[in-house]
C-alpha cells in the first residue's frame, strides 16, 4: 500500500496468540494495520509515521527478568497508544504506574465494570460488560494523569485512559469475540482517542494498488500462474483492472480438482476478467508420475514437482512469444497474503516466491519480479476485493482447497477412476452444503476415498463391496486450530443417500468428529 493513502495502526506484538486478530479488528474499523514485532526499535516504528500503536497481548510477566518492556521513547513521541492485556501493564509501569500480582487471577468470561460514566472508551456502553480475561498480575495503580476506566473483582484497574495525551488501555482482550462491546471500545480509541481516519476500504484498496501495480510494472509484460483458488483468482484480476493484455494467465490442470474447478477458471474467470489465459493440459502427465505412489508425502512431491517443470515449461513459451514481438515478460504475479507476510518474518528485503499453495515453490532461478498486490490483506479482505471486481461467486467464496488437490484425499494409490469417484461424491456433498445455505459456516468440508480400503454392504438384493468415503467438515476462523462442524443429521443424511444411491463404487459414508489438534484438516 502507498504510504500517503491511509492511516497506518502497528500493532506491537509481545508474543500474542491474538496479534493477528487485534490487526484484523482494526481492520474492521477500516483502518489499515499492520504487525511489527517488539524488538523492532521505536526508532524504526516511528519512522513508518504510524497514526496510532496498539500494545498486543503476551504470555509474560512484567516484573519478570528477561521480559519484554516498553521504551519510554515511544509515548514521548506523541503517538497514541493503546495498551491490551501484557501491553496495558508494560504501558503502565513505563508510564509510572504499578502493576502487582493480586493472588486473583482472572481467565475467560468475567464481569467488567465500567465505573468512568465519563470515560471515552466506554462510551454510551453499559455499565456492566462481560470480557474476556487472561491474567495473573494486575494493574494496581494507574499512571498519572490517567483516569480508571473500569475494574473488576481481579483487577483494580481493568481500564485507563488519558484523553488529553490520547493514550488509553484495557487489561482484558476486546479483540475476541467473547468480549462483549469489545469492537466498540477499540473503535472509540481507534476512532475518538486516536483520531483515525476510517478509509480503509476495498474500493480504496482496488484504486491504491492499481495504481501501483502500473507504476511498478510500467509497459512490461506480466505472468500469472492461476490455481483456481481465490488468492491467484483475486491477484490476477487486480493485475488486469491495471495493466490489461501486458498479462497472460497459466492454468495447469493436474485433473486433481474437483468437479466443475477447472471450467471455473477456464470460462466464468477469463469471461468476468477478459484475462489471457494459456491452458495446460497435463492430467495424463501427473497420472504416470502418480502410478504406484501411495506415501502421502512423496505424492505431495511428485505433484509439487510435476507443477514445477509444466509452469517452467509454459512460462518459457509465454517468455518466447513475447520475445518474437519484441516485448519482454519481466514479472509474476503472486497470492501472497499479509499471514504469509507475517509467518515469514515480516516480508523485509527480498522476497521468496511464496509456496504454490503446497505445491511446491516456483523456482527462483525463473528470475521474474513479483507483483503481489494482496501483500497487505487478509483472507476475508481479499474475499471483500474479489466481489468489488465482480468476480463469480464460486471462486471467491470457493473454501481452502489443498495445491496437490484430491491426490491427497485418495488414500492409497491415485487413479483415473477413483479420481472420478471422488470427484462424483464431493460434487453431492458441496451441492448439498450450499442447498442447506451452510457454506459459510464451514471452513472447509474435505471428502476423502479410502481407496485402499473396500467393505461389505447390500444395494437392491446383491451383496457389494466398495469403498468408503468420510465427510470431514471442519469450523475455523484461520486453519490453525479446527474443530468439527456439527451439521444438522439431515443433511448428513442426505449427503449419504445420494452418494451410495449415486457413486455405484461406494457403499458407506462416515463422518471424521476429530478436532485439529490432535488431527488435522486433510487427512493426507
Amino acid at each position: 500500500m502507498t504510504a500517503e493513502s491511509f492511516d497506518t495502526v502497528l500493532v506491537v506484538d509481545f508474543g500474542a496468540q491474538y496479534a493477528q486478530l487485534i490487526a484484523r479488528r482494526v481492520r474492521e474499523a477500516r483502518v489499515y494495520s499492520e504487525i511489527v514485532p517488539h524488538t523492532m526499535p521505536v526508532a524504526e516504528m516511528l519512522a513508518k509515521r504510524p497514526a496510532a500503536i496498539i500494545l498486543s497481548g503476551g504470555p509474560s510477566s512484567v516484573y519478570a527478568e528477561g521480559a519484554p518492556q516498553v521504551d519510554a521513547d515511544l509515548f514521548r513521541a506523541g503517538v497514541p497508544t493503546f495498551g491490551i492485556c501484557y501491553g496495558f501493564q508494560a504501558m503502565a509501569q513505563a508510564l509510572g504506574g504499578e502493576v502487582a500480582r493480586t493472588g486473583t487471577s482472572e481467565f475467560g468470561g468475567t464481569l467488567l465494570n465500567v465505573v468512568d460514566r465519563d470515560s471515552a472508551l466506554f462510551a454510551e456502553l453499559p455499565s456492566e460488560l462481560s470480557v474476556w480475561m487472561s491474567h495473573g498480575d494486575s494493574v494496581t495503580v494507574a499512571p498519572a494523569g490517567f483516569s480508571v476506566s473500569a475494574m473488576s473483582e481481579g483487577a483494580p484497574v481493568a481500564a485507563f485512559e488519558s484523553v488529553d495525551q490520547r493514550m488509553a488501555g484495557v487489561q482484558f482482550h476486546p479483540e475476541v469475540m467473547h468480549s462483549q462491546h469489545g469492537q466498540q471500545v477499540l473503535e472509540h480509541f481507534l476512532l475518538e482517542i486516536a483520531g483515525c481516519r476510517p478509509t480503509w476500504t476495498m474500493s480504496n484498496v482496488i484504486d491504491d494498488q492499481v495504481e501501483v501495480i502500473r507504476s511498478q510494472v510500467g509497459d512490461k509484460l506480466v505472468i500469472c500462474g492461476l490455481s483456481g483458488g481465490v488468492d491467484s483468482a483475486v491477484a490476477a484480476a487486480l493485475v488486469q483492472r491495471a495493466v490489461g493484455n501486458q498479462l497472460t494467465c497459466v492454468f495447469v490442470n493436474h485433473g486433481l480438482m474437483r468437479a466443475g474447478e477447472a471450467e471455473q477458471v477456464e470460462k466464468d474467470f477469463v469471461s468476468a476478467t477478459g484475462v489471457r489465459l494459456k491452458v495446460v493440459d497435463a492430467e495424463r502427465r501427473f497420472l504416470d508420475a502418480l502410478t504406484g505412489v501411495v506415501d502421502p508425502e512423496q505424492k505431495r512431491k511428485v505433484i509439487g514437482r510435476e507443477f514445477i517443470r509444466v509452469f517452467e515449461d509454459a512460462a518459457a513459451e509465454v517468455v518466447a512469444e513475447a520475445g518474437a514481438h519484441g516485448q519482454q515478460v519481466e514479472f509474476l504475479v503472486q497470492g501472497t497474503l499479509y499471514p504469509d507476510v507475517v509467518e515469514s518474518g515480516g516480508g523485509t528485503g527480498t522476497a521468496n516466491i511464496k509456496t504454490h499453495h503446497n505445491v511446491g515453490g516456483l523456482p527462483e532461478d525463473l528470475q521474474f519480479k513479483l507483483v503481489e498486490p494482496l501483500r497487505a490483506l487478509f483472507k476475508d479482505e481479499v474475499r471483500a476485493v474479489g466481489e468489488q471486481l465482480d468476480l463469480p461467486a464460486e471462486i471467491v467464496w470457493r473454501h481452502p482447497f489443498p495445491g496437490p488437490g484430491l491426490g491427497i484425499r485418495i488414500i492409497g494409490e491415485v487413479t483415473f477412476d477413483r479420481l472420478e469417484t471422488l470427484r462424483a461424491a464431493d460434487a453431492i456433498a458441496r451441492e448439498e452444503l450450499t442447498r442447506a445455505g451452510l457454506d459459510g459456516e464451514v471452513w472447509q468440508f474435505p471428502v476423502v476415498l479410502l481407496g485402499d480400503v473396500r467393505s461389505v454392504g447390500v444395494q437392491g438384493d446383491g451383496r457389494t463391496y466398495g469403498h468408503p468415503v468420510v465427510l470431514r467438515p471442519v469450523s475455523s476462523e484461520d486453519a490453525m486450530t479446527a474443530d468439527w462442524s456439527r451439521l444438522p443429521y439431515e443433511v448428513i443424511a442426505k449427503i449419504s443417500t445420494r452418494i451410495t444411491n449415486e457413486v455405484r463404487e461406494i457403499n458407506r459414508v462416515v463422518l471424521d468428529v476429530t478436532s485439529k489438534p490432535p488431527g488435522t484438516i486433510e487427512w493426507e
